[in-house]
């Protein structure tokens, strides 16, 4: 092989070993709601890489484009313009609501979607049992939704979304309706997880301590239309707490640059 041919092997391998790096590529995306003269532009430009295994939080005011940027990697969307590419299998995708089915136990919940891939009946239980038990809630596999409290409700939908058959959750403002102290629990148990399974999260929140509690970076999306102004890097071991001064420290600075965007936004 000659000096040339090993040099773009070397360069072919190494621009690979990038690409496979990468969970979620959206690339200089924008989304248009209607046409003529009620065009909404909700999304404009927006270009994020998010790594393999990354923990990603987005952040912005209300109508800044963050759920529609996750229903456009969930593929419920598809961009105006740019393009969306998710290398690690179809997105898990959870909400706020738990959006359980009432007449089914949590064990049945959680199966459904391994029921729907088909898979045979031994390794779903055995899947559902790891699962259950990696959310803390193996002793509840018999009871009803009605049956348990908010946070217990959501992690069974967390281990729904996990059943499926995928390296990538997406996450909507899932503990928004919950209160502080039960909050504070399910952000150590989805650090837990996420430390323990390598998965790949991209997670929309409105609460920018919860986005420095818990993600690897906060990427800032602008007053609509929404664009990425802002990202950091979150440089603080874990475990983390939602009140210590580290995390409230960054939270302060992001905030500002939040209060910063929402004023320029209202000045036009």
């Amino acid at each position: 092989m000659t000096a040339l041919a090993v040099s773009e092997a070397v360069e072919l391998a190494g621009r690979t070993s990038r690409e496979a790096a990468i969970a979620v590529r959206i690339d200089n995306v924008s989304k248009t709601y209607g046409n003529g003269s009620g065009r909404l532009l909700a999304v404009d430009r927006v270009s994020i890489d998010v790594r393999s295994g990354e923990f990603v939080c987005l952040v912005g005011a209300s109508g800044c484009g963050k759920s529609t940027m996750l229903s456009m990697i969930a593929g419920l969307d598809k961009p105006t313009a740019g393009t969306i590419e998710v290398t690690e299998g179809r997105p898990a995708l959870m909400f706020q609501e738990p959006a359980l089915l009432p007449w089914l136990t949590v064990q049945d919940n959680v199966e459904l979607p391994l029921k729907l891939q088909k898979v045979d009946r031994q390794a779903r239980r055995e899947r559902v049992a790891e699962l259950l038990e990696l959310v803390h809630l193996d002793a509840f596999a018999s009871k009803r939704p009605h049956e348990l409290s908010g946070g217990m409700r959501q992690r069974v939908a967390l281990a729904r979304a996990l059943a499926q058959t995928t390296r990538v959750l997406l996450m909507d403002e899932p503990f928004a309706a919950l209160d502080a102290i039960t909050r504070d629990v399910l952000h150590e148990d989805l650090s837990r997880i996420h430390a323990n399974t390598g998965i790949t999260v991209v997670f929309v929140t409105h609460n920018v301590r919860e986005a420095v509690r818990l993600g690897e970076r906060v990427v800032m999306l602008s007053s609509r239309p929404g664009r990425v102004v802002a990202e950091w890097d979150v440089d603080i071991e874990h475990p983390r707490r939602i009140e210590s001064p580290e995390v409230a420290a960054l939270s302060v600075l992001i905030t500002d640059r939040l209060r910063e965007e929402i004023g320029r936004h209202g000045r036009h």
